[in-house]
């Protein structure tokens, strides 16, 4: 298994992440984003939307963090990480669609702004990113993990990367005290990977 990975993508490093959380062996490939490696015709042929991360297993390629996590989930994770009833896979589903639209489009998109140095509107990236903030705080306030009680998921995972590090977005995560003490749960979780550039 190969991961064609950018160190400092947090779309990356949650799969970095889970492939560490479940012991899974793999090769990590870096891709020189700054050289515009990923939009060259050998990664094209990896991936055609020009995007990291990619898994490649079994000599297939796949794309796109979300999808990765699921695959991984089904294939190499225990059933706790990504459970076989309906009701939790579509929970698990809506906080997958939501890292991968309200977590984009606030703290991520606000992180890009900041520490990457892209033409973004900075202060709407930063409003929505409160929005976010607030909600997951809110969530978390009577649970233990996104979805369940018992374990974490993949849901846990998605979510994790662009929440944590809000802060280089602009964002203060001093308020969010539930947010907070899931952070402290995910790392204490065996097999963490620290955040990237921490």
């Amino acid at each position: 298994m190969q991961l064609h990975d950018f160190h400092l993508s947090g779309n990356c490093y949650k799969v970095r992440l889970f492939i560490s959380l479940i012991g899974s062996p793999c090769e990590l490939l870096p891709v020189d984003l700054m050289a515009g490696a990923h939009k060259q015709p050998p990664f094209l042929a990896l991936n055609p939307r020009g995007q990291v991360p990619v898994l490649v297993d079994d000599g297939e390629s796949l794309g796109d963090s979300q999808a990765i996590l699921v695959y991984l989930a089904r294939r190499y994770a225990d059933t706790t990480w990504y459970p076989l009833d309906a009701l939790t896979q579509g929970q698990i589903a809506n906080w997958l669609s939501f890292t991968a639209n309200e977590v984009h489009h606030g703290p991520a998109l606000a992180r890009v702004g900041l520490k990457f140095g892209r033409t973004v509107d900075l202060a709407a990236a930063q409003e929505r990113g409160r929005r976010v903030l607030e909600l997951v705080d809110s969530h978390l306030q009577s649970k233990t993990w996104l979805v369940g009680s018992e374990h974490p998921s993949i849901a846990d995972v998605a979510v994790y990367p662009y929440l944590a590090m809000a802060n280089e977005g602009g964002l203060d995560l001093t308020p969010y005290a539930h947010l907070n003490a899931w952070f402290a749960r995910i790392r204490a979780l065996p097999g963490y990977l620290e955040l990237p550039g921490r």
